[in-house]
């Protein structure tokens, strides 16, 4: 992920079955990269597995943030 800032607006979503190549898109959050983060944290492991982080110009998935 680029640099960005906590304040920075972004979509967290769960992105279910993504490694089947299959699933939807849920949108958790368009808020604040703090929120998000703080959002994220909260659920557990197997659903953190799901939850991706998207800015203007980037994605990520939050496990690979976290692990940076």
């Amino acid at each position: 992920m680029r640099t960005t800032f906590g304040s920075a607006t972004v979509r967290l979503y769960r992105l279910v079955d993504h490694a089947g190549g299959g699933g939807m898109a849920e949108t958790l959050l368009y808020g604040p990269l703090d929120e998000a983060l703080a959002l994220a944290a909260g659920f557990p492991e197997e659903i953190q597995g799901e939850l991706f982080l998207a800015t203007d110009n980037d994605v990520v998935a939050y496990l690979d943030l976290m692990a940076e």
